[in-house]
């Protein structure tokens, strides 16, 4: 199969960093371009990252010596070296839409782990075995941005990712509700214990804007492809707190939600045990979610209740490198089989 060239806009990161220990050696990506902000362009990817480097593993020797570009200045030489980018910058709001558009109307696929684009009605944000048919939307966005192959995708929130995938099989009984709280690590926060010391030994009660995600997010995930936009979903009603924990990786969501009339806890765990996941996502062996305890909740009050834990950063902010390979299957003169795809869910799952 045909090795894709793939950028990393953003590499110095600790996304980007963990783009590159993930892309190692990879069988189907090869990173061909890294690039960053103008004051680390013109330097080796080791010496920009010296003395932050923040991963356990050490830098990718196939990268340490590759040139990093300026991520804005460098776009046209950047382009001609991939075959798309994986974008996870610290700008602000506005410069990061341009810069991804751009990229996208330079006939160049963006998958952005920035939340800039969450929103764009013709914008998909994919969970694959969730809401694959979602991918529709990217012709309509391409008539938008007036290209042919470019265009842009974005993943979600890193601690949806937790467990949105466990209320899915349930919607059609009638969720009404979810409170969700969420104990996000540090690493969601691009930190390490020692770049956020005060983290030790203590719980930071609110992350600002986490909530607003939390609750807006799944809507779009379970919402549906109408006139070339995604259309929200209605419900449930999402409630959510999201406090930071002394912890490096891994996300941990505690659950209520309500349902609109009883149902037997068998039945949940049934559907749980059988989820097949939509269209031709199947989740299997290491990427099935794990559910770490599960309750029906305050006696004389049915409301179930279930403690989901997550790596965040694979699946979460690095987000499901099946859903990269999906698109990457959908990029107009790009192709990827389906049969691949399943064999990357299955072999390359966290």
């Amino acid at each position: 199969m045909k090795q894709y060239r793939v950028g990393i806009i953003g590499c110095t990161g600790m996304v980007g960093q963990r783009f590159t220990t993930i892309l190692k050696d990879h069988p189907w990506f090869k990173v061909t371009a890294l690039a960053a902000s103008a004051s680390s362009a013109g330097k080796t990817y080791e010496e920009a990252v010296a003395g932050r480097w923040a991963m356990r593993e050490p830098i990718p020797a196939d990268m340490a010596k590759l040139p990093v570009y300026d991520a804005q200045a460098d776009m046209e030489k950047i382009v001609s070296l991939v075959d798309f980018v994986f974008c996870a910058v610290n700008m602000k709001s506005d410069e990061i839409m341009a810069l991804e558009e751009a990229y996208a109307k330079l006939e160049c696929p963006v998958i952005s782990n920035n939340k800039q684009h969450r929103g764009t009605p013709d914008v998909p944000m994919i969970i694959p075995e969730l809401n694959a048919d979602h991918h529709q939307v990217i012709e309509h966005q391409r008539q938008r941005l007036g290209t042919k192959r470019g265009f842009i995708a974005v993943k979600c929130n890193c601690s949806l990712q937790s467990y949105v995938p466990a209320i899915h099989p349930l919607l059609d009984l009638g969720v009404t509700k979810v409170l969700a709280c969420t104990y996000q690590a540090i690493s969601g926060a691009s930190k390490t214990f020692d770049t956020m010391p005060e983290i030790v030994d203590n719980v930071i009660p609110y992350i600002g804007g986490e909530e607003e995600k939390s609750e807006q997010e799944p809507l779009k995930i379970w919402g549906h492809v109408e006139n070339g936009v995604i259309v929200n979903a209605a419900a449930p009603s999402i409630t959510s707190q999201c406090l930071r924990v002394p912890v490096s990786d891994g996300h941990t969501a505690a659950v209520f939600f309500s349902l609109e009339k009883k149902v037997p806890v068998e039945e949940i765990i049934r559907r749980w045990q059988e989820f097949k996941g939509t269209g031709r996502w199947q989740p299997s062996g290491r990427n099935r979610r794990r559910c770490g305890r599960f309750w029906k909740g305050p006696a004389g009050k049915p409301m179930p209740a279930f403690l989901m834990p997550e790596k965040n950063r694979r699946p979460g902010y690095i987000g499901n490198r099946a859903y990269y390979a999906f698109l990457i299957g959908n990029m107009g003169s790009l192709s990827c089989p389906w049969q691949v795809l399943t064999k990357w869910k299955t072999a390359y799952a966290p």
